[in-house]
């Protein structure tokens, strides 16, 4: 037979039939907006890119160095992680929140996204999330084929779930199993649980027996470094999920873990069998020098408090220009976000055209070039005149070199060092004034 003979492949292809829970779902949208950020750039527009939340902060130097020292090691490691990094990490839980914790009990994984994605593969219950939440806990859910029930949030409450709202969502079926997500700091909103309310939803917790997850990887930049973890409330009923995209710069490293209580052995044991046939280790380079996040030391330290002083300082810029541009934002207390909304200033933005969050993103980046993401991605009312951005469009080195000579962290500071944020948070202000 001649190739002449042999028909196009295209005749050839597979009918298309996607799996029923994909359709419909389009990119995570804190990627879609970084995607089209660089395309307007490339365009010659100007871009405030405050939409993708990426720590602006580099790794840390030691981390670095230890990477290159291993770039030799090639072998696969064992599915739960390498064994001296799981020593790091129960150390770093120890240190930082006062945990007991054994090496068995640390399950590592290319980013604590995957590990969230396998946790709703191997356990079989509803999901509960608050509204707003991260993007990609709905998504997941959706994927796997796992009903969502969102939880109302409200402002004076900084857009964080109480335990009255817990006992609601469980009533009418108490035996029903339940997940419940709870990111503290969090993202969208840059809320941050006090103890007191994380000892209220740990009681309702426990009374309704649900399995908390609790999303803990903005811990290290909460602005205060007393960062509380809810297993502190919920001992035998939480995992907490972290890694070192957030807090020591490395999203790239894709890199997070998972802590179990002893009494969770079987989740852990069913998630590293899920783990051991998809990603089978994390690479074996980045786990050793991962170790050097979690082992802390004086250079960490150091870095971690700059890097909260200068996030505080961006907060509170950020905060003072929007409330006073007649936006509401509830208290940021950690990590590098806001979720303002701009409902007391709908008359006017009605009068522009402007009735939805996807609207008024579109609006603020056509008018003002600022990049965000509305509400509506995170699980609020479309019709909530609601966003959420990151500052985090800055050199982050150049801004901790400038701490470590000497400069004083003022306004002055941010205008030369966070130029980009700065601009972009006083363009939106001035957008909303109208």
């Amino acid at each position: 037979m001649s190739p002449k003979d042999i028909q196009a492949p295209q005749a050839f292809a597979p009918s298309v039939q996607l799996n029923l829970n994909i359709r419909g779902l389009g990119l995570s949208a804190t990627l879609a907006i970084n995607e089209r950020s660089a395309a307007l750039m490339k365009q010659g527009r100007k871009v405030s890119r405050l939409g993708l939340g990426q720590s602006p902060f580099p790794v840390p130097d030691i981390m670095q160095k230890a990477l290159r020292d291993n770039a030799f090691q090639k072998d696969y490691l064992p599915v739960q992680g390498l064994y001296g990094l799981r020593e790091s990490i129960c150390r770093y839980l120890e240190r930082t929140q006062g945990l007991d914790f054994d090496p068995e009990d640390i399950l590592v994984g290319p980013g604590s996204k995957e590990l969230m994605f396998l946790l709703q593969l191997v356990y079989y219950g509803d999901l509960l999330i608050p509204t707003p939440s991260w993007v990609s806990y709905a998504p997941q859910a959706q994927i796997i084929g796992r009903p969502i029930r969102w939880l109302p949030t409200a402002p004076d409450t900084g857009l964080g779930v109480t335990p009255e709202v817990l006992s609601a969502a469980c009533e009418g079926d108490p035996d029903r199993p339940r997940l419940l997500i709870l990111n503290s700091p969090g993202n969208p909103t840059g809320t941050a649980y006090t103890p007191d309310q994380m000892l209220g939803i740990a009681e309702a917790a426990r009374e309704h027996r649900l399995l908390l997850l609790s999303d803990e990887i903005y811990g290290g930049v909460q602005f205060d470094g007393k960062h509380h973890s809810a297993a502190r409330y919920y001992r035998g009923g939480t995992i907490i999920s972290d890694g070192i995209s957030k807090w020591a710069g490395a999203g790239g490293w894709r890199l997070g873990f998972f802590a179990f209580p002893k009494s969770l052995s079987w989740l852990k044991d069913a998630m590293a069998t899920a783990a051991s046939e998809t990603y089978t280790s994390v690479s074996a380079p980045i786990q050793h020098a991962a170790k050097l996040a979690f082992e802390g030391g004086p250079e960490m330290e150091l870095y971690l408090t700059r890097s909260r002083q200068i996030l505080s300082a961006l907060a509170e810029f950020v905060t003072a220009e929007l409330t006073g541009a007649g936006a509401q934002v509830n208290p940021i207390r950690g990590g590098f976000y806001a979720f303002p909304n701009f409902d007391p200033l709908r008359s006017a933005l009605n009068a522009r055209g402007i009735t939805t969050s996807s609207q008024l993103c579109e609006a603020l980046l056509e008018d003002t070039g600022v990049a965000t993401l509305p509400g509506s991605a995170f699980g609020r009312p479309e019709s909530e005149l609601s966003l959420r951005l990151a500052f985090v469009d800055f050199d982050g080195e150049l801004a901790l070199r400038a701490l470590s000579e000497g400069e004083t962290l003022d306004e002055a500071f941010l205008n030369r060092h966070c130029s980009r944020v700065i601009e972009g948070i006083k363009a939106m202000a001035h957008w909303a004034r109208g």
